[in-house]
């Protein structure tokens, strides 16, 4: 992706079924599940650059023992840092201890059965140590303890903030994290109470009674009683003190959860190729937990899935499938290679089928799918033109003509260069716009200048900022006669409230070129009126409310914004034709089926929370509030 957006975050959970030593005597090392997790979180570190965290949680510890440990890192190199930590204590001990399952397991913090970890992507705040997961409610009582993690974000975090309240509760800040950690962690509280005052009454002592709770805490109890007013998308990773835990996924499905299981282990994380690389899982037995349901996995390693919430129509985020995810899933590459087949036939007409004159190239290196899914779509097309022509022309057909049919070819090549080198996700987007410059370079000597046209395909295009200011001057070197940029993602309309960075709507160049539209056509006037629509849907109730930003929208057709981003990307001075050529909402749909959330693009948000930021993103733009809309 050209573009820079903030990726989301990824979560990832081991639960050893089996006593360390168990792992000890088949793998050769009691700390089996902790080499995992680390590969488990290397393996997704796509999702989360800004920092990680890892959680372990140890079963039937002695009194007095440390039993919860915790590890975070800001660094650059976060996941690293943390395991280079972790590793540094046993570097001290000798090799009878470091094989000693028992002492492991009293001694070394990190050796327990429930491992956590967490890659962050932070949508807001900052990135101090204090905003990395995993976050920890602690308490003197064993089953009072939580660790929370995850990959989520909450609409109506205000509403909850005041549930809060009324619990009578001080809470300490406004934020998700912090209002879910305690809205969890006070159902755990009354479920502690619930199964004390029933053990006293029978004359239980207190001691009896903790090992009671250990044993009848109901952690899908808590859970109904948690969720029953969340509204966002999430999958959220819990453990409990005494080694129970959960995995739970917002009814719409919006943010993904697999998870596999075995003799040996359950695992969970946001990618299924993540699973299958570090367990050497079978991709068939790799599952989806199912919206609206959570994962449980009890003290005694049983492990059931409940519904939670009641399970609404399945709206999985389609940006996985265009860009956030790991390629390398089979159905994400099938997905990718489908997005970019079916864009060409509008390429070809875009084009006017002039192959002899066309190279065809992408912006690297994640549109790699999608290119050689338009080639194929093109190969396709030649396939068919080549069997009209010859055809039409069978009474006259020469060997020559026969070569000349035959010999039309698609000329593709890899035209820009990523030099790996520069790290452009590390910087901020000012000196990131001016990092792309040389983080890019192109191959000479394929175009012919003034010749030759151009197209290269991007994952998507979403501020446009980056193919002004760096992409497009660097292609013009080149001195192609026109350059046809193509989207495998429909045009980006309205901010995301879910989990990934995207909340401003002027940041988006569609809603740019919407601006511009409405101010050549006169129709200015319909930005007032619709900021006094979405002012009016924000006195309703948010299951009410409509998202008015839509109708702005619907003034003009797709191509007319196409075009006028088009302008609004073109450098000064710039001698190419500079055209955009953007996926279709139903394209993306067919070549996506099982991920047909598509809010970015439509305004069709899953949740109400979500259609009541649509409008109050509008409202900030209006009156030129850079706060996000969530």
């Amino acid at each position: 992706m050209s573009d820079s957006i903030k990726h989301e975050c990824g979560i990832a959970f081991i639960r050893l079924l089996k006593p360390l030593d168990y792992y000890q005597q088949k793998y050769g090392s009691p700390l089996y599940g902790l080499k995992k997790l680390q590969l488990l979180m290397a393996k997704q570190i796509n999702r989360g650059q800004d920092g990680a965290g890892i959680g372990v949680i140890k079963l039937d510890p002695q009194f007095g023992n440390r039993y919860i440990a915790r590890k975070r890192s800001n660094s650059t190199n976060p996941v690293n840092d943390i395991f280079d930590g972790v590793n540094a204590s046993l570097k001290e001990l000798d090799k009878t201890k470091i094989n000693n399952s028992y002492y492991l397991k009293e001694s070394y913090p990190y050796a327990g059965e429930l491992m956590l970890g967490h890659l962050r992507y932070g949508t807001h705040g900052g990135n101090s140590i204090e905003n990395l997961h995993p976050f920890l409610r602690q308490n003197n009582w064993m089953c009072r303890n939580l660790v929370i993690a995850g990959n989520y974000n909450l609409t109506n975090v205000d509403e909850l903030f005041e549930q809060l309240i009324e619990l009578g509760q001080q809470p300490k800040q406004i934020s998700d994290n912090v209002t879910m950690l305690e809205k969890i962690g006070h159902f755990l509280d009354e479920e502690n109470e619930r199964i004390f005052r029933k053990y006293k009454k029978e004359g239980l002592s207190n001691y009896d009674i903790t090992e009671k709770i250990k044993e009848d805490l109901s952690v899908e109890n808590i859970l109904k009683n948690a969720f029953k007013r969340v509204d966002g998308g999430f999958a959220m990773v819990g453990m409990i003190g005494h080694g129970a835990a959960f995995v739970i996924r917002d009814p719409n499905g919006i943010r993904p959860a697999y998870y596999y299981q075995d003799e040996d282990i359950l695992v969970v994380a946001s990618e299924r190729p993540a699973i299958a690389t570090t367990f050497n899982a079978p991709y068939a037995q790799i599952k989806e937990i199912t919206p609206g349901s959570a994962l449980i996995i009890n003290k005694d390693g049983s492990i059931a899935e409940k519904e939670i919430m009641k399970r609404r129509e399945q709206k999985s985020c389609s940006f996985e499938r265009i860009y956030f995810s790991r390629g390398n899933d089979s159905e994400i590459y099938a997905e990718r290679k489908a997005l970019g087949r079916i864009l060409a036939p509008t390429v070809l007409e875009k084009i006017g089928y002039d192959l002899e004159n066309t190279v065809f190239s992408y912006i690297p290196n994640t549109a790699a799918t999608s290119f050689y899914g338009m080639l194929d779509g093109v190969n396709e097309w030649l396939k068919t033109n080549r069997a009209e022509r010859i055809m039409a022309e069978k009474d006259s057909l020469t060997p020559e003509k026969i070569s000349l049919i035959l010999n039309n070819r698609i000329r593709r090549e890899k035209i820009l260069v990523k030099d790996a080198k520069m790290r452009t996700f590390i910087t901020n987007d000012k000196d990131r716009e001016d990092i792309v410059g040389h983080a890019y370079d192109v191959t000479y000597g394929i175009i012919r200048p003034g010749i030759d046209s151009l197209v290269i395909i991007d994952d998507s295009i979403v501020r446009g900022t980056t193919l002004k200011s760096s992409i497009l001057r660097i292609l013009g070197r080149l001195q192609p006669k026109k350059i046809f940029v193509v989207s495998s993602a429909p045009q980006i309309r309205y901010p995301d409230c879910y989990g990934i960075d995207m909340s401003r709507l002027k940041d988006f160049v569609a809603f740019r070129a919407l601006l511009m539209l409405l101010k050549e056509n006169n129709l200015e006037h319909k930005l007032n009126e619709t900021y006094e629509l979405c002012k009016l849907e924000m006195q309703k109730p948010a299951e009410e409310m409509v998202n008015k930003v839509n109708d702005l929208y619907n003034l003009f057709t797709p191509e007319q914004i196409s075009d006028m981003v088009a302008k609004i990307v073109t450098p000064e001075n710039f001698k190419p034709e500079v055209h955009i050529i953007f996926q279709t909402v139903e394209n993306l749909n067919k070549s996506c089926p099982k991920n047909t959330g598509d809010w970015y693009f439509t305004g069709n948000f899953p949740t109400p929370g979500g259609t009541k930021v649509a409008n109050r993103a509008f409202i900030f733009f209006m009156e030129g509030n850079k706060a996000r809309a969530y």
